[in-house]
């Protein structure tokens, strides 16, 4: 055979697994490739190749390659922990603290010495090399054997997915369900922690965008009160997982699930807004911040109207008015235009119109000409009332050097993001920022008419961005506002499943799309008509009454 390996041509005599092919290459640390892609589709290192074949390895500081180490690190702890305490059930929950939160159901208190045990029966299986081995099974089958060792992925989501067989994987007689693709062995899972965090523990492991070493555990409690709040609401209203809510749709009550979800919204936005109240005057600016596609446009209009409701007048503006003209925009690592750097604003022009209107003095407003690249002077003036407090939205607010000479004390900030808690089953997260991804994905194609592709293109540019500009500033925020909802992916699955479906193998970002797609066939599908025009996903599905169409 003849193989191309990250441009390394090979000469191979036999039928080989893509792992021996690896090992027959010149590549560097091979325990760092996690799989591999070939015709744009991901596969496993213990598959097997007997034709040619033109192959690009996923290293682990590739975001794809980190979800693979993440969920061959999961199936390990869940072993370990079905071992140790086999009347618990291990729950992978939530993205926090620089790491992954966890929790052992049904166990009364987890102790120190509890999380010792489970590192030590972890790093005795990874030191083992035991084969971490791909199973099909019929629907059946599966079914058989989720039932009877309750490997956590619940039965009746088989019934769910038209398809012809069922992935489990195998480590030395312990089956589990995951959507996603793990390493051939536990030997390549070495480097991971274990914090503990009461009532459960985080999950260490090395972070993509960087080197292979484990980040710091960090406390993050606003954070870790808003995924509570949510866990809180799931179990009030009794959806807890994929199949709680597809419980709902079956019995055809999605109508008063919406309506409860979307009453929450608007009681935590009111609440927020008789925060601000309570502050006056002294809450001058009013800063959101958040990643993309997190709702900001919408929950600051619902913001403006609450505040409103308060004998407050609001007003907004927007950083963008403040870029730097085109050729001044700082470049990034690559050398192209780096338009999210803090830098690419004019922080100076900025900071002097917020202090001159705080203080009570007239400012000419300003708009940025995005086809010509210039900020323009509008000829309009503004100046503030008392009663009249300054709605920012953009992805800088929490980062004091936006508005680094207006004293704290006038401040307000805001984080708000897609924070979701409804996973598939107790071991299969649906990370936030995938819910984020689908979101941006219908966004883009409806007002943009991009592909799902060029979205997808895009994506990991956003995320380096997020990391770097947004994610280190989110416990800054005074108050944080969830915009996830509990029903939503039931209705997005009607928009982004043809999008992604229209991206075949030819493409790229086909492994993407196919790992979306996996997510989205666990959710029974909820139509849009009863979504208020009001809701945070009307900014992405269209018909939203603060935008205009």
């Amino acid at each position: 055979m003849n193989i191309l390996i990250d441009q390394e041509e090979l000469k191979i005599i036999e039928k080989s697994t893509i792992e021996e092919i690896i090992a027959a290459s010149s590549i560097e640390n091979k325990k760092d490739v996690m799989a591999v892609i070939i015709d744009n589709q991901v596969y496993d290192l213990s598959e097997e190749i007997d034709e040619d074949a033109v192959i690009k390895t996923i290293q682990i500081k590739s975001e794809p390659g980190n979800r693979i180490y993440r969920r061959s690190l999961f199936l390990v702890m869940a072993k370990a922990v079905y071992e140790l305490f086999p009347e618990t059930t291990l729950r992978i929950e939530i993205s926090i603290s620089n790491g992954i939160y966890c929790e052992l159901v049904n166990k009364k208190s987890l102790s120190q010495l509890d999380l010792v045990k489970i590192k030590k029966r972890m790093q005795e299986i990874i030191a083992a090399d035991l084969k971490i081995v791909k199973h099909k099974f019929k629907r059946a089958e599966a079914k058989a054997i989720i039932n009877s060792q309750n490997c956590c992925f619940r039965s009746d989501l088989i019934d769910e997915q038209d398809k012809d067989y069922y992935t489990l994987y195998e480590l030395d007689g312990y089956y589990d369900y995951f959507y996603y693709n793990m390493v051939p062995a536990t030997s390549y899972l070495k480097e991971f922690e274990l914090h503990l965090r009461i009532p459960g523990f985080v999950l260490l492991v090395p972070k993509f965008f960087g080197n292979k070493k484990l980040p710091k555990f960090i406390e993050q409690p606003k954070l870790a009160n808003v995924f509570l709040d949510y866990e809180r609401f799931g179990e009030i209203i009794g959806v807890n997982n994929v199949s709680d809510l597809n419980k709902v749709v079956r019995e055809k009550k999605q109508g008063e699930l919406i309506r409860i979800a979307e009453a929450l919204h608007e009681k935590k936005i009111a609440q927020i807004a008789d925060q601000i109240k309570g502050g006056m005057p002294r809450n001058k600016i009013i800063l959101i911040a958040g990643p993309s596609s997190s709702g900001k446009t919408t929950f600051t209009h619902r913001l403006a109207t609450q505040l409103k409701i308060n004998d407050l007048r609001p007003i907004q503006i927007s950083t963008d008015n403040y870029f730097v003209n085109r050729e001044d925009t700082p470049l990034d690592g690559d050398g192209e235009p780096d338009f999210e750097s803090i830098e690419a604003i004019n922080l100076d022009l900025f900071n002097e119109h917020l202090l001159n209107l705080i203080q009570g003095e007239e400012v000419e407003l300003v708009k940025f000409n995005f086809a010509q690249g210039k900020r323009e002077k509008t000829g309009k003036t503004l100046q503030l009332e008392e009663d009249q407090p300054i709605l920012i939205e953009g992805i800088h607010g929490l980062n004091n050097h936006l508005t680094e000479t207006i004293p704290h004390n006038l401040k307000f900030k805001i984080y708000i993001s897609a924070l979701t808690q409804l996973n598939i089953d107790c071991h299969n997260r649906i990370p936030t920022t995938d819910t984020r991804l689908i979101r941006r994905i219908v966004r883009d194609n409806q007002y943009r008419n991009l592909p799902a592709a060029t979205t997808l293109d895009m994506w990991t540019g956003v995320r380096r961005g997020e990391e770097k500009n947004i994610f280190p500033y989110q416990e800054n925020a005074d108050v944080m506002f969830n915009s996830a909802l509990v029903y939503e992916l039931s209705v997005l699955k009607n928009y982004v499943e043809p999008l992604l479906k229209q991206i075949d193998r030819t493409n790229k970002n086909y492994y993407q799309a196919q790992r979306l797609l996996e997510i989205l066939s666990n959710f029974r599908a909820i139509p849009d008509n009863e979504v208020p025009f009001t809701s945070i996903l009307r900014e992405f599905t269209g018909h939203s009454v603060f935008r205009e169409e």
